[in-house]
């Protein structure tokens, strides 16, 4: 009796599942962080800024499960919109059940002319969910130190605020017991932010 050879069908079935088997699933997130990680992660100092709507925020307590934090200035020609920009974007490529965890807060570098009007009208233009943030620049610099970002000593300016020199440009993760675990730099790419938020949300 001649020997029965599996058909196509039932070889594709069996690549399959080897494929399949070896990736660990479909279901299973892959890759790793892009993000550099902080170990230990900061202690995110607990300072009450104001927020755009009237009320006050530390990031100590940030009220999210993740929060992204970026240190800016709305006159910030290049790097500020640049990397505005590719948080808002990453923010569109969550899942609903990943983006309703996730919160983005803008704290301003430059509080004289940065009040609560100017900085919700630029947040507005990129993610109207965003938190601006603003108050006197000491405690923002005492902020910004105890996560590792710098805020340039700024020169008033005699046609009034202040010619900043620079600011770092990473953008901050924040869990929700006020440490800060990760940071990206500004070149990262919004599929890339995405695909890592996505993964620090199950981590």
């Amino acid at each position: 009796m001649p020997e029965r050879r599996p058909g196509p069908l039932v070889v594709l079935a069996l690549v399959c599942a080897l494929v399949l088997g070896a990736c660990g699933g479909a279901d299973e997130p892959s890759g790793t962080l892009t993000a550099s990680p902080v170990d230990p992660p900061f202690d995110v100092a607990d300072v009450s800024l104001a927020t755009t709507e009237g009320g006050t925020l530390s990031l100590a307590d940030p009220g999210a499960r993740l929060t992204l934090v970026f240190f800016g200035y709305t006159n910030c020609p290049d790097v500020c919109p640049l990397v505005m920009s590719t948080i808002a974007t990453a923010l569109t490529r969550l899942e609903p059940e990943d983006r309703e965890q996730v919160q983005l807060v803008f704290v301003t570098t430059d509080p004289p002319r940065d009040d609560a009007t100017t900085i919700r009208r630029y947040l507005d233009g990129y993610d109207p969910t965003a938190v601006g943030l603003t108050g006197d620049l000491d405690d923002i610099e005492a902020l910004g130190e105890s996560v590792g970002i710098f805020v340039a000593d700024a020169e008033e300016l005699a046609s009034g605020g202040y010619d900043l020199g620079s600011h770092g440009s990473q953008v901050l993760a924040v869990d929700a017991g006020g440490e800060a675990p990760a940071f990206w730099r500004q070149d990262v790419s919004s599929a890339d932010l995405a695909a890592d938020i996505h993964l620090l949300l199950r981590s």
